[in-house]
């Protein structure tokens, strides 16, 4: 278990009520810091229009009614009550969603997809028996390619929106809490420090990010939590004394009658208020971290009625104080008493360093799980913690969102554009998570399409209103995230549409071991000592850049592996069930297929731990494989399977040795559903086996228990000469040294392209791919041991 979030890759189990306040606890900082501190800047962007609160108080009335009533609906009904149930194996965020849809609909766009995928334990694929007929919904979505396309465009945009949302959030939470200073200082002094301090404060935030937040995690709750207390307290405070009568504020009447009396301005000013829920998605996005009872726990008992009552305490301050200085505006600490203004000054800057650290570090794992999904440029991933999963670092990005940071506050320095550019990135990734769980309601959870519409048009017209209200503003602020997201969305989808294309022209140009051995005699073909893998990302045949290689330079290692490192739309695997490992050529050759697989919140493993499991799992899989020979004693005549099915069958081999799970293999040349086969059981080095009937090898599952077993361990029960020889003979490859043979691609265009495809493809892919990070740094290979070859696609 996560010893800092209770994360564990296990199904949870139901939590004791101690672990579910204690995880709730945990919860206030990493995910409500965001969501804390947003009354620092609510009504200052709400009141930046030209709407002035009159003696009536009819304006701040309905600003606070709108602030209620949209935290009651969005937050606490649609997102605590509804959304939070969508998990994908106790994973949220919206690629959670995306994969959700993806394995109950065949609409996914990953390339390598495979049946054996769908074995995996958190697949999880759960149909309810009354569901005897194929949705309607689901064979449209099949039908039509360009939903696909569709469908992976607008997870894009959130994803765009999520990364603009790291850019804003951090510049107005601590923009708006420096701001206090305004209270105690000159106009002159006010504007000479507040950005200064700010810029300061950024840097300082973001130079600490390499650390990892476990170092000073253990702080966050506390401060978020002292934070909440003081803001409930002040509200109370306000209340009892200024106004006790502004709980009247709460009925839905005094929204109409605002809109009544501002009109178009009172419009206007709802992108203001949509930044009440700002960070509301963190808990769909962090659920993983912590279970669904503890996040609801610790919104419904403490963050939403903090909330409230720090909203209310406002309104009931404003309520009595029509004359305020214009240049103060309608701030937070104008409504804090002034014997305590400077420790909740403090205090705000603390919460508001929380709140942009949750966003920052939420950044990191939405890219990290974007590249995972081929959507995104190779990028360095530094994990920063070896004991908390999902602790990372992102040098590249890191910088990058800190110049942007503080490009938006020194270019906006105030809080009315920072709220406009914020508001809209908000909310369009809200309205993302409503359209993705229409279709999860109807999809995954077998409802009523028209439950799903009613969803959709309840919770989506509010969320489009607040979005009109956002987009109205372009021009004073609301463009920075669309110029953001718009560069985004341009890499993300040339990056995977180039991607696909490359994986399409591997496998029309792939060849077949058989090939390659057939030139041997003329080539001079030689072995050399030592372990050759190839990565590609192909599941099944020989690469064309391998044959080329080999065709110019006739030599190759004595073992080769083609490994495929590839990503399955899960959050997670299992590490019983991570590498899938097969023969190809016949079993002298030596030459062995791997197939990785890991989810989009999977952690990637270094190359030393790699090269050793991978190294197990292939004399694990030796041995296993000599169970299934023909020549196993009481088999009638015929009834095995021929060498050339058998190159093409892979069987799981198992990398966790304290857990003891069922491998699955399968033929990937059929489309079959694998089915399981419990028939023999056999020990071999004290490995529990059990193995499926040859008859029914090649469309059939194979069982197997993962090993601890290394290639130095002697293979005791193996009586196979041959399997001897070949367990020696990795044996000696090892010892000799591995080889890393990575493809090093430049991709051209065809003769007669458009000019946007020259300009995409020619241009804008080449560029990233010559600027980003190589391949050997993200599958962190060591220089001494890479081998580069050369491949030009022509697209």
């Amino acid at each position: 278990m996560d010893p800092e979030f209770g994360v564990g890759t296990a199904p949870r189990k139901r939590e004791s009520w101690r672990t579910t306040l204690l995880l709730a606890y945990q919860s206030l900082g990493v995910v409500y810091g965001d969501l804390s501190i947003s009354p620092l800047y609510v009504y200052k962007s709400t009141f930046a229009e030209d709407i002035k609160h009159s003696d009536t108080n009819e304006e701040i009335f309905g600003a606070l009614s709108f602030v209620f009533w949209t935290l009651t609906l969005i937050p606490l009904i649609k997102y605590v009550t509804i959304v939070l149930r969508a998990d994908d194996n106790g994973e949220g965020g919206t690629f959670a969603l995306y994969s959700l849809i993806c394995r109950h609909a065949n609409v996914s766009l990953l390339p390598n997809r495979q049946v054996a995928d769908e074995e995996l334990s958190t697949y999880k694929l759960e149909y309810p028996p009354e569901v005897a007929q194929r949705s309607r919904v689901k064979d449209w979505l099949e039908k039509h390619k360009k939903l696909h396309t569709a469908l992976l465009v607008m997870v894009m945009i959130g994803t765009c929106m999520v990364i603009g949302d790291g850019v804003l959030t951090p510049a107005i939470s601590v923009f708006s809490a420096v701001s206090g200073l305004e209270l105690s200082l000159s106009k002159d002094q006010h504007e000479y420090a507040v950005i200064p301090i700010t810029c300061v404060i950024l840097v300082f935030l973001f130079a600490l990010q390499h650390y990892g937040t476990h170092r000073v995690g253990f702080l966050f709750a506390p401060i978020v939590l002292s934070w909440l207390l003081c803001m409930s307290a002040i509200g109370l405070y306000n209340i009892i004394v200024w106004n006790p009568h502004v709980y009247r504020a709460l009925n839905p009447s005094y929204m109409i009658t605002f809109l009544k009396k501002t009109r178009k301005s009172g419009w206007m000013s709802l992108g203001g208020i949509l930044l009440c829920m700002t960070g509301s998605e963190a808990m769909f996005a962090d659920l993983g971290h912590f279970s669904y009872s503890a996040i609801q726990l610790a919104f419904t008992s403490l963050v939403y009625p903090s909330l409230i009552l720090g909203y209310m305490g406002q309104a009931a301050y404003l309520s009595k104080h029509h004359n305020l200085d214009a240049s103060y505006q309608i701030g937070f600490y104008i409504a804090v008493p002034e014997s305590v203004r400077w420790p909740v000054l403090v205090l705000a800057i603390l919460a508001s360093v929380v709140g942009s650290q949750a966003i920052i570090s939420g950044t990191f794992s939405i890219i990290n799980q974007s590249q995972s999904l081929s959507c995104f440029p190779r990028v360095k991933v530094v994990h920063t913690s070896d004991k908390i999963h999902g602790q990372i670092y992102i040098p590249e990005v890191n910088w990058m969102l800190m110049i942007l940071c503080i490009a938006v506050t020194v270019g906006f320095r105030n809080t009315k554009h920072m709220g406009n550019a914020s508001g809209l990135a908000v909310i369009t990734v809200m309205l993302v998570t409503t359209c993705l769980m229409s279709v999860v309601i109807m999809l995954c959870w077998h409802r009523s399409p028209l439950l799903a519409l009613a969803f959709f048009l309840f919770f989506g017209s509010m969320e489009a209103l607040y979005l009109s209200a956002s987009l109205i503003k372009f021009l004073e602020g609301a463009w920075v995230p669309i110029l953001l997201s718009l560069i985004l969305l341009a890499v993300m989808f040339v990056w995977h549409h180039v991607t696909i294309r490359k994986y399409e022209y591997d496998m029309h140009n792939k060849v077949t071991l058989e090939w390659l051995l057939a030139l041997g005699d003329k080539l001079g073909m030689v072995r050399v000592p030592g372990i050759g893998l190839v990565y590609t990302d192909l599941t099944s045949g020989v690469p064309a850049n391998f044959s080329r290689f080999v065709t110019n330079l006739p030599a190759f290692h004595r073992v080769l592996v083609f490994v495929c490192v590839k990503s399955v739309p899960v959050p997670h695997v299992l590490p019983a069930e991570r590498y899938l490992v097969g023969r190809v050529g016949p079993p002298g050759h030596s030459s062995y297929r791997c197939i990785v697989r890991y989810g989009y919140r999977d952690v990637h493993q270094d190359v030393d731990s790699f090269e050793t499991e991978l190294v197990e799992s292939l004399a694990t899989f030796i041995k296993l494989d000599a169970l299934f020979r023909c020549s196993d004693a009481g088999e009638p005549r015929g009834s095995c399977c021929s060498e050339n099915e058998r190159e093409n069958a892979l069987t799981v081999i198992g990398s966790n040795p304290l857990r003891r799970h069922l491998g699955l293999g399968y033929d990937d040349d059929h489309d079959g559903v694998s089915s399981s086969a419990h028939d023999q059981e056999t020990h071999v080095d004290g490995i529990e086996l059990a193995a499926a009937p040859p008859a029914i090898i090649r469309n059939q599952v194979r069982f197997a228990v993962e090993s601890a077993a290394t290639c130095r361990r002697s293979p005791g029960g193996v009586a196979d000469e041959r399997v001897l020889e070949e367990l020696h003979e990795l044996c000696e490859a090892r010892e000799a040294g591995t080889a890393f043979i990575l493809g090093h691609s430049h991709v051209q265009t065809k003769p007669g392209s458009s000019l946007l495809k020259k300009l995409a493809v020619g241009v804008g892919y080449n560029f990233l791919s010559r600027n980003c990070r190589g391949p050997d740094v993200v599958l962190r290979v060591p220089p001494a041991s890479l081998l580069e070859v050369g491949m030009v696609y022509v697209l």
